[in-house]
C-alpha cells in the first residue's frame, strides 16, 4: 500500500522558482544563439578607451579593440569573396574599416557590433566601387549592375533554369529593359582588355587594336573649308577669281598678271591680302562657335 506522504509531492514554491528560473533564463540563451561567435564583450574597453587622452595608454586600448573584432572584420570581408579581389586585399579594406569603426564609436550610442557592421560593409561597397573598375563608371550605372547581379543570382537558383531574359530581369527588379542592359553592360565591363588582346584564335588573327579606328583628316579640311566659305563670299569678285585661278585652275602668278593686265606683283599682293582676310575671319568664327559652346 503506497502511501502519499508530503515529502513525495513536488514542492509549488519550488517549482514556480524553479520555472521563473528557467524562463529568466530561456531568452538570454536565444540572445546568446543570436550573436555571432566573433562579436566579444568589450563594452569596459570601449568605456575605458573614451575615458582616455591621447597617448600610449590610449593606443594600446585601441589595439586591443581592433584585435578583439578583426574576426568580425574577416567574415564580413569574406560575404564579397569572388568578385574579381583577392580575399586578402579584400580583409585589408575590411579592416581599416574596423579602424574607423572604433575611433568613431560613441558607446553611449549602443552596441557597437550594429555600428560597425555597417561602417565595415560600407568601406568594402566602396573599395569595389572606387577602387576595382579600370575605368571610371557613374555610380547609377553600377548600381545598376549590383540590381542586375542580384537579379540573376535569383532567378538562376533552380537548378537547371535558363540565363534569365532581360524582360524577366525588369521584371524582377522593377527597372526598364533599357536599365537593365545597362546593368548587363556593366557586368561584362568590371575590368579592361589589353589593346594588343588577340581577338583571333587564327595565326593570322588580329588584335583589339586593329579594330579600332584612326583620326580621319578630312574632317579637318570640312570645318576649314567651312569656316572659310563665309569670308570668301565677303571678298571682292576680282580677288575671289584671283584666288580661284591660283588654288583652282593652278595657274602661276604670272599667268593670272597676263589674264589680268596687271603686273605679277600685284596679283602677289592681292592674293596675300585675300588670304588673310579669310584665315581671319574663320578663325573669329571659329572662336564665337567654342563660345557658344561652352555656354
Amino acid at each position: 500500500m503506497l502511501i502519499d506522504t508530503p515529502t513525495d509531492r513536488p514542492d509549488p514554491a519550488a517549482t514556480t522558482t524553479a520555472t521563473a528560473t528557467v524562463t529568466a533564463a530561456a531568452p538570454t540563451a536565444r540572445d546568446a544563439r543570436r550573436r555571432h561567435e566573433d562579436a566579444p564583450d568589450t563594452a569596459a574597453l570601449f568605456a575605458r578607451l573614451a575615458s582616455l587622452e591621447d597617448g600610449p595608454e590610449r593606443d594600446a586600448v585601441r589595439d586591443e579593440l581592433v584585435t578583439a573584432w578583426l574576426p568580425m572584420a574577416h567574415r564580413i570581408a569574406g560575404r564579397f569573396r569572388d568578385r574579381g579581389e583577392s580575399v586578402e586585399d579584400l580583409r585589408q579594406v575590411a579592416a581599416l574599416g574596423l579602424v574607423k569603426a572604433v575611433d568613431r564609436f560613441d558607446p553611449a550610442r549602443g552596441a557597437f557590433e550594429s555600428y560597425a557592421v555597417p561602417t565595415v560593409t560600407g568601406e568594402v561597397k566602396r573599395h569595389f566601387r572606387d577602387r576595382m573598375w579600370a575605368l571610371r563608371v557613374p555610380r547609377r550605372v553600377q548600381e545598376l549592375r549590383n540590381k542586375v547581379r542580384i537579379a540573376r543570382r535569383d532567378l538562376a537558383q533552380t537548378p537547371g533554369s535558363p540565363e534569365p531574359s532581360p524582360a524577366a530581369l525588369a521584371a524582377h527588379t522593377g527597372l526598364t529593359e533599357e536599365e537593365v542592359g545597362a546593368g548587363l553592360e556593366a557586368l561584362e565591363s568590371f575590368s579592361t582588355l589589353s589593346l594588343d588582346a588577340e581577338m583571333s584564335p587564327d595565326d593570322d588573327g588580329y588584335s583589339l587594336a586593329d579594330t579600332l579606328g584612326a583620326p580621319d583628316a578630312a574632317y579637318d579640311v570640312v570645318v576649314d573649308r567651312e569656316s572659310a566659305k563665309e569670308g570668301l563670299r565677303r571678298l571682292p569678285e576680282r580677288e575671289r577669281t584671283i584666288l580661284y585661278m591660283r588654288f583652282f585652275e593652278d595657274m602661276t602668278q604670272s599667268r593670272i598678271a597676263d589674264h589680268l593686265g596687271i603686273s605679277q606683283m600685284h596679283v602677289s599682293r592681292l592674293i596675300s591680302r585675300s588670304c588673310a582676310r579669310v584665315r581671319a575671319d574663320a578663325m573669329g568664327r571659329r572662336t564665337t562657335t567654342a563660345h557658344r559652346g561652352h555656354a
